[in-house]
């Protein structure tokens, strides 16, 4: 049995892959299936040590970016993915998978495109609300279509419909034990927590607030902030300038990244999550943690802000756009929803009803016996 896995550009495709290859695995040992290979095909491996911890082999396809703005660029691309396409036909004929997955963005098409010419059976998984365009187009013709938003399965063939929810790895599906997250990064019991979490590679808006309304906030919460690698170093120097003669100083923790650990012990610890609106808010929802989204505008199919008013309409979270995006309003949108028990016990409920646990296994179980059967 030989599965493909296919995405990239951002952690959003990869890490649900991940999780999704890892239930597959624990298939495979379950049921002893024999002589089993799972692949990654993208442009660039993303964390080839998480690839390697699950038995994924990298095979490396160029490809262009299918750009919605006028750049020069667009034109070299076009030769740069029809090369990727003929790369990965001889590729996947090579490895001739029983079946190919495929989550979305540029990087998956000559894979998809390569699998549609050889007929192997093709599922997609969409996490956002409207699907990009690779997904939209792949979804005509793959045999299964599973989606995170009920909304998305509109865009799709009703027969081939599952709504699975988000495919979440099993290291972070479930936060830590709130005494034990506290612990780990040495905070004061009695002080609420707000996690910022800006994406893998930060969010200049986000960090220029947090940093324009720590003053205010560090009276009465503790933060710990995910700044973004790229971003660290200018963040933890201005938050040094700003909170120099602080008494709280000590309740703000940044950080470039929070690896899957860290991850986990932050939403443990947290009693509000600052975060844009991609696939991480699946997350915040398997945790149960209030949240305030800020959508990032004009992403492709304003998919972001689509994806952060269906969760607010959950009742799940507070959304505040980018055009409103001040130290005062985060700073009273924080303080309204933890200083009132009641809205904040709803919001936590409402974040839980949300998630729909075993998206995962769901997506692993379909791709295996999809598998099997075309190997016979």
């Amino acid at each position: 049995m030989k599965i493909v896995f296919t995405g990239g550009g951002s952690g959003g495709h990869f890490y649900p892959i991940i999780a999704v290859a890892e239930r597959v695995n624990q298939i495979i040992d379950q049921e002893r299936i024999l002589k089993s290979q799972l692949y990654y095909v993208s442009d660039n491996p993303y964390d080839k040590e998480m690839l390697f911890e699950n038995g994924l082999l990298y095979e490396e396809i160029g490809t262009g970016k299918m750009r919605t703005y006028f750049s020069l660029k667009n034109i070299s691309d076009i030769f740069k993915t029809f090369f990727g396409v003929i790369n990965a036909i001889f590729k996947l004929f090579s490895i001739y998978p029983d079946v190919v997955f495929g989550k979305g963005g540029y990087a998956s098409f000559p894979t998809i495109f390569a699998a549609r010419i050889l007929r192997i059976p093709v599922v997609i998984h969409e996490s956002d609300s409207a699907p990009g365009r690779v997904n939209n187009w792949a979804g005509r013709f793959a045999k299964r279509v599973a989606v995170s938003f009920i909304d998305a399965g509109h865009y799709f063939p009703k027969n081939k419909i599952a709504w699975t929810g988000q495919p979440i790895r099993a290291e972070i599906e479930h936060s830590a034990n709130r005494n034990e997250a506290l612990e780990y990064f040495k905070l004061e019991s009695d002080v609420p927590v707000i996690l910022v979490l800006g994406g893998s590679q930060g969010a200049e808006l986000i960090n220029n607030t947090i940093l324009d309304a720590l003053p205010r906030l560090i009276k009465n919460y503790q933060i710990i902030h995910q700044t973004g690698v790229k971003n660290f170093e200018t963040v933890r120097d201005r938050a040094e300038v700003v909170l120099i003669d602080d008494p709280h100083k000590t309740r703000y923790t940044s950080m470039p990244f929070l690896n899957p650990l860290a991850l986990r012990m932050a939403g443990g610890a947290s009693t509000i999550i600052i975060s844009r609106a991609g696939s991480m808010l699946f997350e915040i929802s398997a945790w149960g943690v209030p949240a305030i989204l800020i959508p990032i505008t004009n992403t492709n199919m304003d998919h972001q802000r689509k994806n952060a008013f269906n969760y607010a309409r959950a009742g799940a979270c507070s959304v505040v756009e980018e055009m409103n995006m001040t130290a005062n309003i985060l700073s009273s949108e924080i303080e309204r929803i933890t200083g009132d028990k009641e809205v904040y016990e709803l919001m936590a409920q409402n974040a839980k009803a949300f998630n729909k646990p075993d998206a995962a296994m769901k997506i692993a179980r379909a791709l295996v016996d999809i598998a099997l059967s075309h190997e016979k």
